[in-house]
């Protein structure tokens, strides 16, 4: 089977899977994680188009502050300005597209090393060698293209393309779950980079459904977080969210938030921005993945904490986050890599609403991301 036959077969399916009710939820074909060239449409319909998570506020706090990143191969450069406003910008000098910044910093101005053409911190051209002996050059009418961008809840936003509908009022539906913990208030503590081997789509149903949490975690989550208390909340156009239930012989733990009710203090709750944030938030602390990817199979994770204690010790730092559970996921992730390049795949139900309807959730957005008339025309030609 061709490539551009495997993204209409899936296409067709997705289309099919649009009009499904969730109590015939079912997983997908393997090459819906496989597919390069399906990943390049994910990336040109969903990814180009979408909000996409760059980190946290608390990683430029100070004016002059900046950090540059990577998505997609388009490099852009987070920069909080004098004004305190922060920019996203791109990260290439409008001279001969060489990359202006490596590595985070604080300044005023950047300049390019490669011929020395020097930015403000919110993207206008200073100064540039040698180019007054050019007529038809004006510093004042270069700068570097700034991005939309928008913050919610200390998350960093940026639209690649510039014409996506605004965030935060698609995500009001979440606010009511999330609003007691203040997670807007909750202070950046650290961010860690892995490179997983898997799909972007895998690690968000992995980190977003409740089922796993007593077998692959039965060493760290198990105790604290059984599966047996997952509980799905509603999901929105732009997200999904379940409440991760903590034992009755949990202790919860101190300080937080005094908005914060002891029924919150019994729960955190997770949730996926689509395409690129997953979140999970409780009582006193926020752990967040962001992620990009870089092929079908491989993808950039970002990992970072945040806390209501804005100095907490490094022994409650500690505890707020066991590395076994990262290495046990990414464990996962590279054994399902490897499964899903099996030719004996069957689609299998998926488990009951309250442990994986947020999986369900994923799929619906991705069909309605992707799935076109033609494409709804090609699932009622194959059903007939």
């Amino acid at each position: 089977m061709s490539n551009s036959q495997v993204v209409r077969e899936l296409l067709a399916t997705l289309a099919e899977i649009k009009d499904m009710n969730a109590s015939e939820a079912r997983t997908l074909p393997p090459a819906f994680y496989t597919s390069e060239e399906f990943l390049e449409l994910e990336k040109k319909e969903i990814f180009l188009k979408e909000w996409l998570c760059l980190g946290r506020v608390g990683e430029v706090p100070n004016p002059g502050d900046y950090f540059p990143i990577q998505i997609l191969d388009e490099p852009l450069l987070v920069a909080r300005g004098h004004d305190g406003k922060i920019r996203v910008l791109s990260n290439v000098c409008r001279h001969r597209s060489s990359i202006v910044v490596e590595g985070r910093g604080n300044s005023g101005h950047f300049v390019c090393p490669y011929h020395a053409w020097t930015y403000k911190n919110d993207g206008q051209l200073l100064r540039a060698p040698h180019m007054d002996e050019v007529e038809t050059f004006d510093v004042r009418n270069c700068r570097l293209p700034e991005l939309k961008s928008e913050v919610w809840q200390g998350f960093i936003f940026v639209n690649l393309d510039g014409n996506a509908t605004p965030l935060e009022p698609r995500l009001e539906g979440l606010e009511p779950y999330i609003r007691n913990q203040h997670p807007g208030d909750m202070v950046y503590q650290w961010s860690r980079e892995h490179a997983c081997n898997a799909n972007w789509k895998c690690v968000a149903e992995n980190a977003l459904e409740g089922y796993h949490l007593s077998t692959l975690h039965r060493r760290t989550l198990h105790s604290s977080t059984p599966t047996r208390l997952s509980e799905k909340l509603p999901c929105g156009e732009s997200y999904t969210a379940y409440k991760s239930g903590y034992d009755p012989k949990f202790r919860p733990q101190m300080p937080v938030h005094p908005d914060v009710t002891d029924e919150e203090k019994r729960f955190s709750v997770l949730f996926f921005i689509y395409p690129s944030l997953v979140v999970s938030v409780a009582a006193r602390r926020m752990v967040y993945l962001y992620f990009f990817p870089c092929s079908a199979s491989r993808l950039v994770v970002r990992q970072g904490l945040a806390t209501f204690d804005p100095q907490p010790s490094a022994e409650t730092l500690e505890t707020m986050l066991d590395p076994r559970i990262v290495e046990e996921d990414l464990e996962q992730m590279e054994r399902l890599g490897r499964g899903l390049k099996s030719r004996y795949v069957a689609s299998s139900p998926l488990g009951p609403l309250n442990l994986e309807g947020t999986v369900w959730d994923i799929f619906q957005y991705v069909a309605r991301k992707l799935v076109t008339e033609e494409a709804r025309g090609t699932s009622i030609r194959r059903a007939s």
